[in-house]
């Protein structure tokens, strides 16, 4: 069997958010649980997504899979669709459609006590300063 090549959702929550809700926060934390994943599944991340609020039927989100690079579309959970697309049930049904199956990491999200909240603070506000978030 060829390489199951995997299509990485992340949503793109407003920085604002960081005290309610990090993880939403946090792409890269979200990105690593869909790694983690897929390589625990011998599967490969080929695209890292980065969406809030993206139509189902936006044509970002199928170039790959109609060019045959992407098997599988992951979220990290069901929070993170939720906040990444306009309808879940829409995008669902269009991955049914299409043949590309959809999941959900169901990984524990990681703890954030107030040196991880600034740290990512610190990231996602400074990235033109030449922050690069090590």
């Amino acid at each position: 069997m060829d390489e199951v090549r995997v299509a990485a959702i992340a949503s793109l929550t407003p920085l604002e958010e960081l005290g309610l809700d990090p993880f939403l926060v946090d792409t890269r934390g979200q990105h690593e649980l869909c790694e983690t994943w897929a390589a625990g599944r011998g599967y490969v991340v080929t695209r890292q997504l980065l969406f809030y609020g993206l139509r189902p039927d936006h044509l970002g989100l199928w170039t790959d899979v109609d060019a045959g690079l992407v098997d599988v579309f992951v979220a990290a959970n069901d929070r993170v669709l939720a906040r990444a697309l306009t309808s879940v049930p829409e995008f669902s049904a269009e991955c049914e459609r299409r043949g590309v199956r959809l999941e959900t990491a169901g990984l524990d999200e990681p703890a954030y006590d107030a040196a991880k909240k600034a740290h990512i603070h610190r990231r996602l506000s400074m990235p033109t300063a030449g922050y690069d978030g090590c």
